[in-house]
């Protein structure tokens, strides 16, 4: 999914969740490591060797996260950083989730 990195990750007004086959081939398309919980959400956490470059990656993730103007929720730790996606506006996921989530593999 990494030739969807550079797509605008933009939802359009009046977008809706996306459900079944368009779900499961978007989810398929992601890089090894991503979760799809529920059908509602993406996760997945990355592993640095310290702090710092958690927190690098952390602040790449966020600069493509405000072009893409769309946020993903990050817990960040030691050596450690979870992503977590979903658009909030619709209640699960749309195309820019799965865009997101491969500019994350990308950034890392």
């Amino acid at each position: 999914m990494s030739d969807q990195a550079g797509k605008s990750g933009t939802s359009p007004d009046g977008a809706s969740a996306l459900k079944g086959k368009e779900l499961k081939k978007l989810f398929g398309q992601l890089d090894f490591g991503w979760t799809m919980p529920n059908e509602h959400h993406l996760e997945k956490e990355y592993h640095f060797k310290d702090f710092r470059e958690a927190l690098g990656f952390v602040n790449r993730l966020g600069e493509a996260a405000e072009e893409a103007g769309h946020h993903p929720d990050i817990y960040l730790t030691w050596g450690r950083a979870k992503v977590t996606l979903w658009t909030h506006s619709v209640g699960g996921l749309t195309e820019s989730d799965f865009l997101l989530a491969a500019k994350a593999d990308q950034v890392k």
